[in-house]
């Protein structure tokens, strides 16, 4: 692969910075090194040197450089690190004059990252679980992230791969060798059962209610309730900024806002709904048409009610889980306050009692995602796949004839090594790649 163009980019974040990395890699790092340096420093240790440009000899930085050649780097391929001073014109000047060199261009994004997994670096649900380190936002994202990325599915989708290719070879020996006399006859017996034993460790791993790819996306709770009972308010307080429009005015959340919070080290999505009424106003009836399907499909809803108005706790919802909130109690005189075990009074605009609420919803969060181990699934890709495995699975079971069940047993095979990007994932890759930052 000689041929294929040597990539470069800024693999740190935006400048300015004390220090910024710019990787390079593939066939020609080595002649970056040349170029700007002069000669090569030792494999695998930090020198500093003195980047010049190539033509003039001007001095572009100091830096520390490392030479890292292929095969045992990150990609596979001869790298090179430049951890310059990281104002922003030094970075413009390197990527300038690395533009000019031979045979380099500038990375796209995740081209990094996609030369590690083609090269045999990586797996591809760990290329999934680098990608879901890069966006982690809460504790729980990171530990999921990295248990990922550390090889967790891809082990045990190996274990069942080699498993079924057990199985196979027996069925394929009783095929091909049924007159051989040390071949013993009842070999589609044994394959058969470890179908079966599959079966049950694949399904047991499916049936997780889908905890991996709820704790990526993070759970959603949607404020709704009756116009102007302060539920853009509430929003506020609990973001702990402006996120959305106060006004007195009804009707002033159209469309539904969205603001992530990290409650217990737990991601959480609150939406902040259109108040709930009958209005003649269409811009508004959509508003409430979005806000009613919102509330529906969230894991929690906060039903805010005005604790000074008459009162009115119907929650009109179709919600699994609702909780009553009684907002503006600072209104209410103290005798007129009183403890509820069905509802939780709080005041959006004092902050008095949201404390509380902000406890109940980390203990909801973490209950949600409670679990004797992390999840294996955590992508509807890695979903679909093992699903695919078991119905090939229950067809090798199901099959009439020896060779079907040889053909059955090969797709599931298949099926699993797509899971890790073994086989047949060229339809997939760029879905998976476009959303990496450039220099990963």
């Amino acid at each position: 692969m000689t041929d294929r163009a040597t990539i470069f980019a800024l693999s740190s974040g935006r400048p300015p910075a004390a220090i910024a990395v710019v990787r390079v890699s593939g066939a020609r790092a080595a002649d970056v090194l040349i170029a700007l340096c002069g000669k090569q420093p030792e494999p695998r240790r930090a020198a500093l040197r003195r980047l010049r440009h190539p033509g003039t000899k001007a001095i572009l930085d100091e830096a520390l450089v490392l030479w890292l050649p292929g095969p045992n780097t990150e990609t596979g391929e001869d790298m090179v690190e430049l951890h310059l001073h990281g104002g922003r014109a030094v970075i413009a000047a390197v990527l300038a004059e690395l533009g000019k060199l031979p045979g380099l261009r500038m990375a796209e994004p995740g081209e990094f990252t996609r030369r590690a997994f083609e090269n045999g670096r990586l797996d591809l649900t760990a290329v999934e679980g680098l990608a879901d380190l890069v966006f982690a936002e809460t504790e729980a994202q990171r530990a999921q992230a990295m248990h990922q990325l550390s090889g967790a599915l891809a082990a045990r989708a190996e274990a069942w791969r080699e498993k079924l290719i057990r199985a196979l070879a027996l069925i394929e020996a009783r095929i091909d060798f049924s007159d051989e006399a040390d071949v013993p006859e009842d070999l589609v017996a044994p394959a058969l059962r470890m179908a079966r034993e599959l079966i049950v460790e694949i399904e047991t791993v499916l049936r997780d209610e889908r905890r991996g790819e709820r704790l990526r996306e993070g759970l959603t709770v949607a404020i709704a309730g009756p116009v102007n009972a302060g539920k853009s308010s509430l929003l506020n307080r609990l973001a702990q900024r402006d996120a959305a429009i106060v006004s007195p005015y009804a009707g002033t959340t159209r469309d539904v806002i969205e603001v992530h919070l990290d409650l217990a080290g737990y991601p959480v999505t609150l939406l902040d709904t259109a108040g709930i009424r009958e209005s003649e106003d269409p811009v508004e009836q959509e508003g409430v048409r979005r806000a009613r399907a919102r509330a529906e499909a969230a894991d929690l809803v906060l039903w805010v009610t005005d604790a000074t108005e008459d009162e009115n706790t119907e929650q009109r919802t179709d919600a699994k889980d609702r909780w009553l909130v009684r907002n503006k109690v600072d209104l209410l005189s103290a005798g007129m306050r009183r403890a509820r075990d069905e509802a939780f009074d709080v005041s959006a605009k004092s902050g008095l009692g949201v404390e509380q609420l902000v406890t109940a919803l980390g203990a909801f969060a973490r209950d949600s995602f409670a679990s004797g181990e992390p999840a294996l699934v955590t992508r509807e890709r890695h979903r679909a796949a093992l699903r695919q495995t078991v119905e090939l699975l229950h067809r090798a079971l199901d099959a009439s004839a020896e060779e079907l069940v040889a053909e059955e047993l090969r797709l599931a095979s298949r099926a699993l090594g797509r899971l890790t990007g073994r086989v047949d994932v060229e339809d997939v890759l760029d879905v998976i790649f476009r959303d990496f930052c450039i220099g990963k």
